[in-house]
């Protein structure tokens, strides 16, 4: 069963061109839109997700409040402390948007 109707929110992780790592959790349920093969170390568990990323955009559906973001450069340095961390966009109430661009 699509959970899409329920997930009215949405968090984009945007990569900087170099490797970096991502946490994200919610305090409700999340799960990627438009999960491609090739990501396989996205890891989507509940009410929370992990994975890492060099360039390109990873979205994500979640209901309820953004609980936790951690993000961590290839040199295990955190945002803010590091320019080289992915971009992070949160939308709440983003339900009517197209998700697959």
């Amino acid at each position: 069963m699509r959970t899409e109707n329920r997930l009215t929110n949405l968090v984009t992780i945007i990569g900087r061109g170099v490797p970096a790592n991502y946490e994200i959790s919610v305090n409700g349920a999340i799960e990627m839109v438009g999960a491609d093969p090739l990501e396989k170390a996205t890891i989507v568990s509940g009410r929370s997700v992990e994975g890492a990323i060099e360039t390109g955009i990873r979205r994500f559906r979640f209901s309820g409040q953004m609980a936790n973001v951690h993000l961590v450069d290839w040199n295990g340095i955190p945002a803010p402390e590091s320019a080289s961390t992915p971009d992070v966009h949160v939308d709440y109430g983003a339900s009517g948007r197209n998700d697959s661009n």
